[in-house]
């Protein structure tokens, strides 16, 4: 018998990194699917028409208006669409914005100030400028 001129052992078929990246594409095409699931159930359930700003929607623009998840979990879809309200981009944005602000410095109280925590004093010089006159 002869011997063959290839690899004596079998290559992998599949790197690592080509996996991650199959991996990848396949969970963002479920969260795409599911996604234009949702949005097309509140799009039949609910008027288009912001909830916030009361812009009206049109099949020509109707791609401006996004779903918003009240609680702000987008696996709490139930198909009633309690959890669900229409909003154009700009409310949309303005919401999460909002959303982000207010969560991140929910620690923040009164004082807070004058903890190490906050590092610039836009009237440190003041005092020192105030003497001078």
């Amino acid at each position: 018998m002869a011997k063959s001129f290839g690899p004596d052992k079998p290559q992998k078929t599949k790197s690592k990194a080509h996996k991650v990246a199959e991996f990848l594409e396949r969970s963002h095409k479920n969260q795409s699917q599911k996604e234009k699931n949702y949005r097309e159930q509140s799009l039949r359930i609910h008027p288009w028409v912001c909830a916030r700003c009361g812009r009206e929607f049109t099949n020509r623009n109707v791609h401006e208006l996004t779903v918003h998840h009240k609680d702000h979990d987008h696996e709490n879809n139930p198909s009633d669409g309690s959890n669900w309200e229409n909003l154009c981009l700009y409310c949309h944005d303005n919401e999460h914005r909002r959303y982000l602000d207010y969560s991140e410095g929910a620690d923040a109280q009164v004082g807070d100030e004058e903890s190490d925590t906050f590092t610039h004093n836009p009237f440190e010089k003041l005092k020192g400028l105030l003497e001078k006159k």
